[in-house]
């Protein structure tokens, strides 16, 4: 499984589930991220996950397909 980070903004305090799918370009746009979660595609720390705009924060780690993203804050 691949690993990556993703760091948060200086001015964020979270992501939105689906935005993070579309910025790593793992879903092809909005709708498709949305599709993914509802199928059930995503795991967050470890359960599947179904709220679209779940917010991300320091230290969740997603899983999807065959990476795993861990959010990180700006440092």
């Amino acid at each position: 499984m691949q690993k990556e980070i993703f760091q948060l903004r200086p001015s964020d305090e979270f992501i939105e589930l689906i935005k993070l799918l579309k910025l790593k370009q793992i879903a092809q746009t909005g709708g498709h991220a949305k599709i993914m979660v509802e199928e059930g595609l995503v795991k967050v720390n470890g359960v599947q996950e179904f709220r679209k705009r779940n917010k991300l924060r320091t230290g969740d780690v997603i899983e999807v397909e065959d990476l795993m993203i861990t959010i990180k804050s700006a440092d």
